[in-house]
């Protein structure tokens, strides 16, 4: 079992072991089809590119993750998807191409702790150091809280339990790619300069709640609130119309992940270091909160290994 321990609303490491004891490895992912590749074109928001100031040195700033220091970052013209994949789109492309996700490999998921019932959250290991996480026999994207749940009422949601690995599957099928870390920080900023949130630095101007995030004292949530991923395109999207680029999932993005490699790499259509063990993931999810992990800023970045799945995880494709 993997046992690197997760910060609160980051993703549990599944290690190299899992893939050799299990003995398989995931299907090299066919050609795009025409159909696939139109469809997601139809969802991609077209952006000019240009320079913009990546990163953070604020008194939030995570320094241990390398959002500083501020650098003047150039990205070439690109398109971005306006929502994370969802549920319904991730089940097109299963069905056109019989793909099986690592997780269902593996024979399992992480799952945090609330949404899992008392017995199976009885039966399920946690992880050492994070002990709201539980591996979970037969959580996959498909029972994205294990056993006897399913997404037929969440087809609008963002996929869950998706490696690295499953999402660049599903871009090759579809004619996409994953964006890098710079132009995911680009397309999430949403054209505004130096601020914490695709719409400023108030977390809920006027009251408004902008974002999934946890709410209470994580790990507890607060009496009667409503936790867990909400529709792709809840809330309002950014100066650029993307949604959910802060809350909701983390989302893989193409860069091997170093927390120093920026200082000194290029700025112009920067793509992170050449090699590297854990890939970037931006945007924070539901389970973030600034009682523990204050990642669903602009410039928050975190990582984990290639294989690795959970159920705050998911994607959004570029071209």
């Amino acid at each position: 079992m993997p046992t690197t321990p997760p910060l609160s609303c980051c993703a549990p490491a599944h290690q190299a072991a899992d893939a050799a004891r299990t003995g398989k490895a995931p299907p090299a992912a066919p050609a795009p089809r025409r159909s696939a590749a139109e469809r997601a074109a139809r969802d991609l928001v077209a952006l000019p590119g240009g320079t913009f100031q990546m990163g953070s040195e604020g008194p939030e700033t995570v320094r241990a993750d390398g959002e500083g220091p501020v650098r003047e970052v150039e990205v070439g013209p690109f398109a971005m998807s306006a929502t994370t994949v969802t549920n319904a789109a991730f089940a097109s492309f299963v069905k056109a191409t019989g793909h099986v996700t690592e997780a269902e490999h593996f024979g399992f998921s992480y799952v945090f702790h609330a949404f899992l019932p008392p017995a199976l959250r009885a039966a399920s290991p946690t992880v050492g150091g994070a002990s709201w996480w539980h591996a979970v026999r037969g959580a996959s994207w498909r029972a994205p809280q294990g056993p006897g749940s399913d997404t037929r009422s969440r087809q609008d949601h963002p996929v869950v339990h998706v490696t690295w690995n499953d999402a660049t599957a599903y871009c090759a099928w579809s004619g996409t790619r994953l964006p890098t870390e710079a132009e995911w920080e680009y397309a999430a900023r949403g054209g505004l300069a130096g601020k914490r949130y695709p719409w400023g630095d108030d977390l809920s101007p006027g009251g408004r709640r902008m974002l999934a995030i946890w709410q209470g004292d994580f790990p507890h949530p607060e009496p009667g609130s409503s936790q867990g991923t909400v529709p792709v395109r809840a809330h309002r999207p950014n100066g650029y119309g993307l949604y959910n680029t802060v809350g909701n999932v983390w989302e893989w993005c193409a860069d091997w992940f170093s927390a120093t490699h920026h200082r000194t790499g290029p700025r112009r259509s920067p793509a992170g270091p050449p090699t590297g063990t854990t890939r970037v993931m931006r945007g924070g999810s539901h389970l973030c909160h600034t009682s523990y992990c204050n990642r669903y800023r602009v410039s928050a970045r975190t990582s984990n290994t290639p294989d690795s799945s959970t159920g705050n995880t998911g994607f959004r494709v570029a071209r």
